[in-house]
């Protein structure tokens, strides 16, 4: 039985649209990621999941310590339902959550925020004052490529701290003022983790891009562990977090990262389809059903218009994987109430059947869907809510 049939019977019950997770998929993917980490823990980035209850089934691994989340809210929420160990990986400006954070010891003492400039001290300082619990304190580090003099970059545009000194400094600063203490370092090498290298079409474009990983692989092997020594002159830390799905072996292998951060890799979306060094099984789908058949070789799904967040393109649509041979409509796309699909495979579709899709991008796919139905062989085993399915939206 292919896993078309198998999603098929397995969900016969339910009526789409609907989000699934292959739970088989899911489990090989997490042990590929412990294979690549080398022994290292992997830290579960929740952007990628989404749902408590499958954070939940994560942490219970051997492997995976830790989460790294998106919002203090969430963080906050998160803690309150017995999740532990919650590095918020950007920095935040909301005054009732820091309130609530400052005044809560089980939160402080669980949760480690992240800033990049003396600022967001200031700001923490402004909203709660002194005589708080004790705020942890992580350093957000640019781990871009930088070329040419500043000309060229590769990389997302997050932290202005860059070499050894300035992350010197800001970690004196932190240990001089009262309420703070710098417990971690952190660095996303998106350049790397988050841009496949093996895109089929452009052979220019690839090598461009494996070019880059290359250089940028070297420099930041030597900058960030220059970083970290000299941080920890001035802090104890206790992690030194790195990486992604993308280059979660690589960045393993370097001596001053401590643990991984990893959450796509669980999903295996779309855009993880084009790497060289590793291969994941597709666990996340959701199911449209076939609502209009308007000409030969056309069917038209409901919904669809589900784009992923990133830069304009075709690549951040939903892909058609089930059945095989479904391509958008040029003018049309992904549409917000129902989407034409092209190919001979739609001759064989009726109204009523299903077209299974993945989402170009992990966690935003459950922003959609109240619920992911668990899906063990041939049957839907367990139905977990997503955050929207618990009333959280917290972006």
């Amino acid at each position: 039985m292919d896993d078309r049939q198998r999603y098929d019977r397995a969900t016969a019950h339910l009526d789409p649209p609907f989000a699934v997770l292959d739970l088989e998929a899911l489990r090989s993917n997490a042990s590929a990621m412990l294979r690549r980490a080398g022994g290292k823990p992997i830290r579960v980035a929740s952007k990628s999941i989404r749902s408590r209850p499958l954070l939940e089934r994560v942490l219970a691994m051997d492997g995976f310590a830790g989460i790294m989340a998106f919002t203090l809210p969430e963080a906050l929420w998160l803690v309150s339902t017995g999740l532990r160990d919650v590095l918020v990986a950007y920095p935040t400006t909301d005054r009732e959550a820091l309130t609530e954070l400052a005044a809560d010891p089980v939160a402080a003492r669980e949760i480690t925020l992240t800033i990049d400039s003396p600022e967001h001290l200031d700001l923490i300082d402004t909203v709660v004052g002194l005589g708080r619990h004790e705020i942890r304190i992580c350093l957000d580090i640019d781990a871009g490529f930088v070329a040419f003099g500043g000309r060229f970059r590769a990389g997302a545009h997050r932290s202005p701290v860059r070499e050894p000194d300035h992350a010197a400094d800001l970690a004196a600063t932190v240990a001089k003022r009262p309420g703070f203490r710098l417990v971690g370092v952190m660095a996303y090498e998106a350049q790397i983790a988050g841009l496949g290298d093996d895109r089929p079409g452009n052979p220019a474009l690839t090598g461009a891009v494996r070019l880059v990983q290359a250089r940028s692989r070297r420099e930041l092997l030597v900058r960030r562990g220059r970083i970290v020594q000299a941080v920890a002159r001035i802090a104890d830390l206790e992690f030194v977090n790195g990486g992604g799905t993308g280059s979660i072996d690589v960045t393993a292998r370097e001596k001053a990262v401590t643990e991984i951060a990893a959450g796509s890799g669980f999903f295996h979306p779309r855009l993880f389809d084009f790497y060289r060094g590793f291969t994941g099984r597709p666990a996340a789908l959701f199911a449209l059903p076939v609502v209009r058949r308007p000409a030969p070789g056309v069917v038209t799904v409901l919904g669809g218009g589900y784009h992923a967040s990133g830069p304009p393109g075709r690549d951040r649509l939903p892909h058609p994987h089930l059945p095989q041979g479904l391509r958008y409509a040029p003018g049309e796309g992904a549409g917000e109430v129902q989407t034409p699909l092209l190919g001979p495979a739609a001759d064989d579709l009726r109204t009523g059947d299903r077209v299974w899709f993945r989402h170009a991008k992990a966690g935003e796919l459950c922003e959609h869907f109240a619920a992911l139905h668990l899906v063990e062989g041939e049957e839907v085993v367990e139905t977990v809510p997503t955050y929207r399915g618990e009333g959280r939206t917290f972006l």
